[in-house]
């Protein structure tokens, strides 16, 4: 089966501190994904701009082919160290995960990553080395479908200090809480979320530190057909929906002439929905062997909304709870995020009246302007996107 990488953080900035002291990087190359999280020493714009530093520069010499041994290295000439504390000004996690299905990890001072696998806590076996007189520690393992991975800095493991708990929340509480949560999640933007607010309601809402919570599921390659808008030419329905329905990707259809053109090729009924808990969207409807049938333009566009906010990263879980929301928009949102890596877009360029006037060209309508945008939403969101234009 093939396998992919599902990957989100989030990060609580410390009180009163505008720009945040630690930075994630998530990168993707041809064999691999790669997390960095960085963590810079004090908060403000002195800490952003050292784990902004660290993380870049680790990023680039990885994909550049350099060795860990290399990437260190430079990280500590040209970093300085603290003459206070007689520390690293950056602490830093790497995790890669190759499409081999082999995994690297290392991380220098920060809290050890939580690994879950088969619904427990496990603990991978490392190596330390010496380079340029720091301690790093190595893992190299092989994953499984499912496995999930935390990173985190050490905002997390001292949440609570002093206020809701003595000594903070620690590691193995942290790790306990993360298990429990991998149970009720699906998606590694859901968990870092929960993870997230957990952190924010130990602190009581007053981060003492940066506080930042990076997640790595390894998840099969979901993929998903979206069709919306007829095509231009009628005799192209046959061919659209039987290109539509290959395959057993989730099936979502935008548009009454679009539902109407499947139930009829496939010759099935269209039942509407009575469940109307939205006023400003219209109410969803069934049709046998589709897993979402909904209204077009006005329903895209407020999916696309949602998909604008959870790509800003200013999401807390009052988010997640939007996308439970029984309304056509939050489901496909709730699909294209947490249940998608691979969408393949079927767009009809047929004009509709009631949208714009008839005489401008397709590229200029509604719906055009909603499918560009939403297809450069999701590969930006890392969705690996395919359109096809009847």
């Amino acid at each position: 089966m093939k396998v992919s990488v599902d990957v989100c953080y989030k990060s609580l900035n410390k009180y009163q501190e505008e720009l945040c002291g630690d930075k994630v990087e998530i990168l993707k190359t041809e064999d691999s994904d790669i997390i960095i999280l960085a963590d810079g020493m004090g908060s403000g714009v002195k800490a952003n701009i050292l784990a902004t530093l660290t993380s870049k520069i680790l990023g680039t010499m990885l994909l550049g082919g350099a060795t860990i041994d290399e990437c260190v290295e430079t990280i500590v000439k040209t970093l300085p160290v603290c003459q206070v504390r007689k520390v690293a000004y950056s602490t830093f996690s790497i995790l890669q995960i190759f499409k081999n299905k082999k995994a690297y990890l290392v991380e220098f001072d920060n809290p050890s990553c939580v690994f879950i696998r088969d619904g427990k806590i496990v603990k991978i076996p490392f190596v330390e080395r010496l380079i340029e007189n720091k301690v790093i520690k190595e893992y190299h393992f092989d994953v499984l479908l499912n496995d999930c991975f935390v990173l985190m800095s050490d905002g997390v493991i001292h949440a609570g200090v002093g206020k809701v708990l003595n000594f903070g929340w620690t590691w193995d509480s942290m790790a306990e809480y993360t298990l429990k949560s991998t149970k009720s999640t699906l998606s590694a933007s859901r968990l870092a979320s929960m993870l997230s607010k957990a952190c924010d309601d130990l602190y009581m809402q007053i981060p003492g530190d940066d506080t930042t919570i990076a997640v790595a599921r390894v998840i099969p390659v979901k993929e998903v057909h979206l069709f919306t808008g007829p095509p231009v030419n009628k005799d192209s329905d046959e061919k659209l929906v039987s290109q539509f329905m290959k395959g057993s990707a989730k099936k979502i259809v935008c548009g009454g002439t679009s539902a109407n053109i499947i139930a009829r090729v496939l010759d099935k009924e269209i039942r509407t929905s009575l469940i109307y808990t939205d006023p400003s969207l219209p109410p969803m409807a069934k049709i046998e062997g589709i897993d979402l049938v909904t209204e077009g333009v006005l329903t895209l566009s407020r999916t696309l909304s949602l998909l604008k906010t959870y790509l800003s990263n200013d999401i807390d879980y009052t988010f997640f709870q939007k996308l439970d929301l029984e309304n056509g928009a939050s489901k496909i949102a709730k699909v294209l995020i947490e249940e998608c890596t691979n969408i393949t877009l079927y767009v009809g360029k047929a004009m509709n009246e009631a949208h714009q006037n008839p005489n401008l060209p397709f590229d200029l309508s509604i719906r055009m302007n909603l499918v560009e945008q939403l297809k450069d939403t999701l590969k930006k969101m890392g969705k690996e996107v395919e359109t096809f234009y009847f």
